[in-house]
């Protein structure tokens, strides 16, 4: 059983730089592959980046954004940098106990076993 907490959400104006951090709680952290996902008003949950064996980025933010972890603290890390509007959306932090090798397969929702409760970023033009 993992346990997910997000914190470093706000409010920022286009251009500006945001960390989410997740907090895992839970044995073996460093084997599970680790996400963040996206919901805007009105909109489906994304997919926006997720580390494993590999790291995979969604196109809207690569180059942009940056996951991280640090096994040792059970964290992972979204470094948003160059936010815009577009990028307003509850974040939410997803950790998978599967193999996932196939980019396709890492980068869908149901891949995901346990998720976060969700931290707003709001990006003011």
């Amino acid at each position: 059983q993992v346990q997910l907490v997000e914190s470093g959400g706000g409010l920022v104006q286009a251009g500006d730089s945001l960390r989410l951090s997740c907090a895992a709680s839970g044995r073996a952290f460093s084997s599970y592959r680790m996400a963040w996902f996206r919901q805007a008003p009105g909109k489906e949950r994304e997919f926006v980046a997720s580390t494993g064996l590999n790291t995979y980025y969604a196109d809207s933010v690569k180059g942009r954004f940056t996951i991280s972890r640090d096994n040792a603290k059970n964290m992972v890390y979204l470094q948003m940098n160059s936010l815009k509007p577009e990028d307003t959306a509850v974040y939410y932090c997803a950790a998978s106990s599967r193999f996932l090798t196939n980019s396709a397969v890492a980068r869908m929702l149901s891949s995901y076993d346990y998720w976060g409760q969700g931290a707003q970023v709001t990006v003011s033009s």
